[in-house]
């Protein structure tokens, strides 16, 4: 399954204060898209985190997920290296 798109929808700057960088959608196969899956910097580097709802007892459980850990790394490295490019032209225009 080939990912077809990376857009990112809301990138934070405001690094101080929220440890979520992005908000991103991707679609796979020109077919199917996946809204709401968050770049996150973790102690030591950034992840991502698919879209989640929460629970009646306070967890947060996940709405769409890859099954496949080979799967998961391909679209973190997708949405990773866009965060990355749409960082740079940030820094550009600033």
């Amino acid at each position: 399954m080939e990912i077809t798109d990376v857009r990112i929808r809301r990138l934070s700057t405001n690094t101080l204060v929220n440890k979520m960088r992005a908000i991103v959608s991707i679609t796979l196969e020109e077919a199917f898209v996946i809204h709401d899956i968050k770049v996150i910097q973790g102690t030591d580097k950034l992840f991502i985190a698919m879209p989640s709802r929460k629970m009646d007892d306070g967890t947060y459980q996940d709405i769409a997920h890859p099954i496949k850990a080979e799967f998961r790394e391909k679209i973190q490295s997708a949405i990773l290296a866009r965060y990355e490019s749409a960082l740079a032209v940030h820094a550009a225009e600033a």
